[in-house]
């Protein structure tokens, strides 16, 4: 049986993308950004997942005003990191898991969750920055991945019990696939933060804080929170930390912390980082 055996979140700034693909990481400005993984990268190496299941969100890459699925699964063999207007990222393509990643769209349909499936899906910086922060610079990535995109760019985005729910399907849809794997859930995206209007710049210390504290022991709760509290108390891309409870849903009832990171900025971004188990 396969087992979710570990919870990841991170921000997916693209500037460090940059940061990385530029040799930037030294820097006085990215230097603590960087530092904040290195246990990260050491407990990767040392519990290598077999699939990673990350949740992140499409920025006008793949995906357009023209076509925006409130949930799409990519489904494919491999994804091809895409132009996002400087020419791809020198980082490896990112190898899928078909089998198991139908498994859990058939799952999830069956369970009542509507899953685009995606045959064909270019990746932007809210999946490859997460790869880049825990495994750094590699010829191939380690894992599998299957990419789930979450539609936190234009309203209606799903609700938070939305997304709680949907990590619990997804734990369910896993623990149903019969191979022996071992898999993780990603959250990406946040913490808080607004790029643009009067708020530009906007970073909440105190909400950010108390976010990860309901989330990891009352994330039921959490998962009430209203789109306006986000937008207002997060700024206006804070909202992509809806995905984290996709992550918190998968754990299960209780969670452990192996890790904890926050830093303010990253290019006017509050970075927040967490490795979590299943408790039972």
């Amino acid at each position: 049986m396969a087992r979710i055996t570990a919870g990841v979140t991170t921000s997916h700034v693209p500037a460090i993308g940059a940061a990385i693909d530029l040799g930037k990481t030294e820097e006085d400005y990215w230097k603590p950004v960087f530092a904040g993984y290195e246990w990260t990268k050491k407990w990767a190496d040392e519990n290598p997942p077999d699939v990673v299941v990350l949740c992140y969100n499409d920025h006008g890459s793949a995906m357009s005003l023209q076509m925006i699925p409130t949930f799409a699964l990519g489904i494919a063999d491999r994804f091809q990191p895409c132009d996002e207007g400087y020419g791809p990222r020198p980082i490896p393509v990112v190898e899928g898991h078909p089998d198991l990643a139908v498994h859990i769209a058939q799952s999830l349909i069956l369970d009542e969750f509507d899953i685009t499936m995606m045959n064909e899906l270019d990746v932007d910086h809210g999946l490859t920055v997460p790869l880049s922060l825990v495994y750094g610079n590699r010829a191939a990535w380690p894992t599998k991945v299957i990419p789930l995109a979450v539609n936190v760019v234009t309203y209606p985005q799903p609700t938070g019990n939305r997304c709680f729910n949907l990590g619990k399907a997804i734990r369910r849809a896993v623990e149903s696939y019969p191979e022996d794997l071992n898999v993780q859930v990603w959250g990406t995206g946040g913490m808080s933060h607004q790029i643009q209007g009067a708020r530009a710049g906007l970073i909440n210390k105190e909400w950010d804080h108390a976010f990860v504290e309901r989330l990891l022991n009352d994330p039921a709760d959490l998962a009430k929170v209203p789109h306006i509290e986000y937008l207002r108390e997060a700024g206006a891309e804070g909202i992509e930390l809806i995905m984290w409870l996709i992550m918190r849903g998968a754990l299960g009832d209780k969670a452990r912390e192996l890790h904890r990171f926050y830093h303010v900025p990253a290019s006017n971004t509050a970075v927040g980082h967490l490795v979590w188990e299943p408790a039972a």
